[in-house]
């Protein structure tokens, strides 16, 4: 018998408090028990976005809330600025485009983030001011890069653009001032720093995204936030709800509020900094330089090792299973996912998984020990 280990950036490995929640008996999803634990979770997951506004939850996949965010912001035609640097950040733009938009992509370097001064200078050439929204991803899982989102809007300055940023796989593991930097709609997934299994998609939209709401012409039903505001209101959805998903939600809520944001946030840079020491360690090359590496999801290349297929070597030999590169990166880097409900031992284990894959002796221990000593660093505050 094995144990599985669960590396990838998602879904993510769910806690038991979490997965005995949704065992739960089923109620009815007009009555007054599940309406009081829906306002309870509606109101609590703001404190995650840090808003103040309302939070959407649809039951859905993080791609149902980038589309829904999509189609209730804008009209045909309209133009939207979109900075690609990897696959998700791409299928934000196509999503745009499916619907009618008129999308400019600036395409960034995959590996690479979006830089400040390339969205300042797209903006100062827009006098007419043209653009309507402007698309970020906060954490492009496919390649391990973080946007600093923050410096990022400061550059969009005060061009009235609506500004969406995907979050999916970095709200709840990563610092996002919803609120602070003047985001416009931020949406995520159940599936990643959450805790949960997959179907849930949360949307927050600022005071300026509800006017485009009111303004937009993009074809809706079952993604009307007008729909879903108006069912919130009674603490309920237009539609029927993922009922288990919301009592799972519910303790999941609870587990990172005992935790508290800043403590999760340090415990992802710090667990992401000593696998990033431990594979240099063993002299795997990243893929992302550190400046810009996600505190979430780490990429190593892979294609110029005597040992391609990783994936599958862990996985047969230690049931470690990770994420191959998407796209044109597969076959040239593996993904490691470490978000939500991960720890220390997480990431010795697939260091240590990783020691034997390469099937060199002399490399044993190596990468463990950087990481042990990081961790050590980190705990006496050097």
């Amino acid at each position: 018998m094995k144990k599985h280990h669960l590396r990838i950036p998602g879904p993510t490995e769910v806690p038991d408090s979490v997965m005995r929640a949704m065992q739960t008996p089923m109620l009815n999803h007009r009555g007054e028990e599940f309406i009081s634990i829906f306002k309870q979770v509606s109101e609590e997951i703001k404190e995650v976005f840090q808003t103040q506004n309302d939070v959407l939850i649809f039951p859905s996949a993080g791609t149902g809330a980038m589309e829904a965010a999509i189609v209730n912001l804008f009209s045909p035609g309209d133009l939207i600025l979109s900075f690609p640097n990897g696959v998700f950040s791409e299928r934000f733009a196509q999503i745009a485009e499916s619907f009618g938009a008129n999308v400019e992509r600036i395409q960034v370097e995959w590996g690479k983030p979006v830089t400040p001064d390339t969205v300042r200078e797209r903006l100062t050439r827009d006098t007419n001011h043209e653009i309507k929204g402007i698309l970020f991803t906060h954490n492009e899982t496919s390649t391990g890069v973080l946007n600093d989102i923050k410096a990022l809007r400061e550059a969009v300055g005060n061009h009235p653009a609506v500004i969406l940023v995907d979050a999916i796989s970095s709200l709840g593991a990563v610092d996002l001032k919803t609120d602070e930097w003047n985001l416009d709609a931020v949406v995520t997934g159940s599936q990643k720093a959450l805790m949960l299994p997959p179907g849930l998609g949360f949307i927050s939209l600022s005071a300026k995204a509800w006017t485009m709401v009111e303004q937009s012409r993009m074809p809706k039903y079952y993604w009307d936030f007008r729909a879903a505001k108006k069912s919130l209101e009674k603490g309920q959805t237009p539609y029927t709800p993922a009922v288990s998903l919301i009592f799972a939600l519910k303790e999941s809520l609870e587990l990172m509020k005992k935790e508290g944001l800043p403590n999760i946030f340090k415990r992802h840079l710090m667990i992401s900094g000593a696998l990033r020491a431990g594979i240099k360690a063993i002299g795997m090359k990243l893929f992302v330089d550190d400046r810009w590496a996600s505190p979430t999801v780490t990429s190593i290349e892979i294609s110029g090792c005597e040992t391609q297929n990783f994936s599958k070597l862990l996985k047969n030999r230690f049931n470690i299973t990770v994420a191959g590169g998407q796209e044109k990166l597969k076959n040239k880097i593996m993904r490691i996912g470490h978000l939500g409900y991960v720890d220390k031992m997480d990431i010795i284990n697939v260091l240590a998984g990783l020691e034997m894959a390469l099937g060199d002796r002399n490399l044993y221990g190596k990468g463990v020990r950087e990481a042990e000593l990081f961790f050590e660093k980190g705990e006496m505050g050097q």
